[in-house]
C-alpha cells in the first residue's frame, strides 16, 4: 500500500471515529470478539492474573490458589491458555480443556458433565483449563466466555468464594480482555527487570481502558523470580501502583514445578515457609477487601527512559 492509500485510510478512518465516538460498546470497532455483559460471576470473588510470557503466573496463581484454599475458601482455578498448563502442579496431570471436551461431542454442551471438565486439585482447589483455538485462528475471548457459561448452566459457581484467571502472556486483544469482565481485581505478575516492567505498563494500560466498562480495577503487583524490587518499586510510586508481595528467586520455586508440586507440598525448608507465609498473607489481604488503584500508565518512550541505570 502507497503513502496516498494510507493517508486515505486514515481520514477515512477519522471521520468514522467522529460519527462514533458519541456512542460504542465494548468491543465494537475492534478486532476482538463482543463480550455478552449478562455473563457475570456473581457471588465470588474474582481475581485475573496477568503478565508477560513466562514471568511465572501459573505459578503464582495455583500457589495463590491453594493460599485461599488454606484460609478455607472454595477456590476455582480457570486457566486462560491454549498451552493448558495453568493447574498442573495441582492435578498433577494436563487435564483436557473445555474446548477439547467440547469439540468430542461436536459442541452440544448440554451433553456434558461437571465431572468432564471441572477437576479437583490440591487441597480442593477446582481446576478447569479453558484452552483456547488452534494457533493463529479464533479468539481466546470466545473460549473464556464458553467456559463461564458451562459453570454457570451447571451452576458451579454457586458453591464457590474465589476464581482465579490465570491469563495467558502480556497480549492485549479480545482474549485478554475477556476475563476482566468478570474479575473484581486485576493483579499483575513482574520480574525486577526491564522487559516484565515494560510488559506491566502496557497491561495496565488495557485494564485501566477495560475499566471504563467493567467493575475490575488493578489490584497491584506481585513481584516474582526477583532478589530485589528496587526497579519495580520505583516504577509503581511513579504511576499510582502498589506491590502486594514478592516471591524471590529461590530454586525451591523452579524444582516445585519440576515435581508438579504446589510450594504448599514441598519440604518445609526456611526459605519454602517464607514463600509459603507471603501467598497466605497475599490471600487474606485480597479477601478481606483490597484496596482499588487508579494508576496512570507511562507511553513507551517515557518509560524507555525512565526504567534502568545511567
Amino acid at each position: 500500500m502507497n503513502a496516498y492509500s494510507y493517508r486515505d485510510v486514515a481520514d477515512k478512518g477519522a471521520k468514522s471515529s467522529k460519527v462514533a465516538s458519541e456512542h460504542r460498546e465494548d468491543g465494537e470497532g475492534s478486532v476482538q470478539v463482543k463480550l455478552d455483559p449478562t455473563m457475570e460471576i456473581e457471588g465470588a470473588k474474582v481475581f485475573a492474573i496477568y503478565g508477560k510470557g513466562g514471568i511465572g503466573k501459573s505459578t503464582t496463581s495455583s500457589n495463590l490458589s491453594v493460599a485461599f484454599s488454606k484460609l478455607g475458601k472454595r477456590v476455582l482455578q480457570i486457566g486462560c491458555d491454549p498451552k493448558h498448563d495453568s493447574t498442573f502442579t495441582l492435578t498433577k496431570s494436563l487435564i483436557p480443556t473445555v474446548i477439547d471436551i467440547l469439540e468430542e461431542v461436536n459442541y452440544h454442551a448440554e451433553m456434558l458433565r461437571p465431572e468432564d471438565f471441572v477437576f479437583d486439585g490440591y487441597n480442593g482447589v477446582q481446576c478447569v483449563e479453558a484452552g483456547g483455538p488452534p494457533a493463529g485462528t479464533g479468539c481466546g475471548g470466545y473460549v473464556v466466555g464458553q467456559t463461564v457459561k458451562l459453570l454457570k448452566e451447571h451452576h458451579l459457581l454457586e458453591d464457590t468464594d474465589v476464581v482465579v484467571f490465570d491469563v495467558l502472556g502480556d497480549v492485549v486483544c479480545g482474549g485478554f480482555a475477556s476475563p476482566l469482565q468478570h474479575a473484581e481485581r486485576a493483579l499483575i505478575v513482574a520480574a525486577n527487570d526491564f522487559d516484565s516492567i515494560f510488559a506491566m505498563n502496557r497491561i495496565v494500560a488495557a485494564i485501566r481502558a477495560k475499566a471504563k466498562n467493567y467493575d475490575v480495577r488493578l489490584g497491584g503487583v506481585i513481584a516474582n523470580r526477583s532478589a530485589s524490587t528496587d526497579q519495580i518499586d520505583r516504577y509503581n510510586e511513579a504511576i499510582g501502583l502498589k506491590r502486594l508481595a514478592h516471591i524471590p528467586d529461590d530454586d525451591a520455586v523452579r524444582m516445585s514445578r519440576l515435581k508438579k508440586r504446589t510450594l504448599f507440598e514441598m519440604d518445609e525448608t526456611p526459605e519454602i515457609k517464607r514463600i509459603q507465609q507471603e501467598y497466605l498473607k497475599l490471600a487474606e489481604y485480597l479477601w478481606s477487601g483490597s484496596e482499588e488503584l487508579d494508576a496512570t500508565p507511562m507511553k513507551d518512550r517515557d518509560i524507555f527512559e525512565f526504567l534502568g541505570f545511567e
